[in-house]
């Protein structure tokens, strides 16, 4: 219960980025175009894969998966976003931020197991290329991506606890999303269990996988080097590239983000790092992957010539 001179909070204001509504008009079209690339960007890798038989392979559809999960991250935080670039500020029913949170959590841990899976992928294709068909069969396949939703979506019942939440008095979040640090600041409920779960689902979805990601690309990397040519290790390591572009700067953000400090100063600098995994990594995800790879420039150009 609320103390007697304390309300209880039934609306969340989301400040946003607050001293820089000056150029709002200017943030208000970078973000809607940037929305704009990732989902066309995201959308024309989900109907290439899906569509096309030769890229029915399994770095193909890991990366279909990936990209499904940019869209659905994107969609549920910068629409909100533009809103707010808007208005100032936005409010947001309890309920709402809790939604929302939820299902950021559920996509984000999403992204960081098929990173892990595609990262697995590489390592058989370059170190047991041999027994690679067998291993990543297309049921094996499925089975992964259907297991990496399946357990994402049971594991994650911190919400639960998240739902059980008290918030009385304060109810300004500075953020431009229901992200799971401010909302929790906000509490006024004991927050030790949730913190405990919290640390544990980060250490199943995000360490853990980043882990795996480390050692398969240590193995990737010693491999590489037994190779004697010289043109055998260029391609070798053209194989994986891509990938570990991705891996960089998506962890890499991730880390800044949910590794920092909680001072003001790190507040501002942790709101334009998560712009660089909500928003910039999923542009530019399909960009890598379609730049550097010859197959879906080949299928892409194949269904413009048959439109055309």
């Amino acid at each position: 219960m609320c103390e007697d001179n304390q309300t209880e909070v039934t609306v969340f204001i989301l400040l946003g980025f607050k001293g820089l509504y000056s150029y709002k008009i200017l943030f208000f079209i970078l973000f809607l175009f940037s929305y704009y690339v990732v989902l066309n960007g995201n959308l024309i890798i989900v109907v290439l894969v899906s569509i096309s038989e030769r890229l029915k392979i399994p770095m193909f559809i890991f990366l279909r998966q990936l990209a499904v999960a940019d869209i659905l991250i994107t969609t549920i935080i910068i629409p909100m976003m533009l809103d707010i670039i808007l208005r100032d500020t936005k409010e947001v029913s309890v309920t709402g931020c809790l939604i929302q949170t939820y299902f950021f959590d559920i996509f984000g841990f999403v992204q960081c197991i098929i990173i892990a899976i595609m990262s697995y992928d590489r390592y058989l294709a370059i170190c047991n290329p041999m027994r690679y068909n067998a291993i990543m069969s297309p049921d094996v396949c499925r089975k992964m991506i259907a297991a990496s939703w399946l357990l994402v979506f049971i594991i994650s019942g911190e919400i639960i606890l998240v739902c059980q939440l008290q918030f009385c008095g304060l109810n300004y979040i500075d953020h431009f999303f229901c992200d799971f640090g401010p909302l929790v600041e906000l509490s006024t409920s004991d927050t030790s269990l949730l913190l405990l779960v919290d640390f544990i689902l980060c250490v199943v979805f995000m360490f853990i996988p980043f882990s795996v990601i480390i050692i398969t690309y240590l193995i990737i990397f010693y491999a590489i080097l037994k190779i004697s040519l010289n043109r055998g290790r260029k391609k070798a390591f053209s194989t994986c590239s891509s990938h570990l572009a991705t891996v960089c700067l998506y962890y890499g953000t991730l880390m800044t983000v949910y590794m920092g400090s909680s001072d003001d100063s790190s507040h501002i600098k942790n709101k334009f790092c998560s712009l660089l995994y909500l928003v910039v990594t999923p542009m530019i995800n399909p960009i890598i992957y379609s730049l550097r790879n010859r197959e879906i420039r080949q299928t892409l150009q194949k269904v413009l010539n048959i439109r055309t």
